[in-house]
């Protein structure tokens, strides 16, 4: 679903899979030590233990710029949404952050 092109324009995520058991239950706090000291993203989305036992498997979405490491859920249906803004600066972290549901998971605008 992450890597289907969605919406009228068709946009795509352009994100890289990691599957590798040694981050097997990495948590957002856990980030500082895992991440190469390289990595050059300003966020990251983790496939956690509630991810995987929650019907909608939302995803955690972590804000990495200046290492602030704030977070909040989203369906992967709105990944593409999210890493297209902002890759290229065209909406803040807080923005989709502040636009989650009761539950903290955001579903789109």
């Amino acid at each position: 679903m992450i890597e289907m092109p969605v919406g009228f324009l068709r946009f795509r995520a352009y994100v890289d899979f990691l599957d590798d058991s040694q981050y097997a239950g990495l948590t957002s706090q856990g980030l500082p030590d895992a991440l190469p000291k390289d990595y050059n993203q300003t966020f990251i989305l983790l496939a956690d233990q509630v991810t995987m036992s929650h019907r909608e498997r939302p995803l955690l979405v972590v804000d990495l710029f200046e290492y602030s490491f704030r977070e909040f859920r989203a369906l992967p249906s709105q990944v593409q949404n999210i890493e297209n803004n902002l890759s290229i600066g065209n909406m803040d972290f807080e923005e989709f952050a502040d636009a989650v549901g009761a539950d903290g998971i955001f579903r789109g605008f």
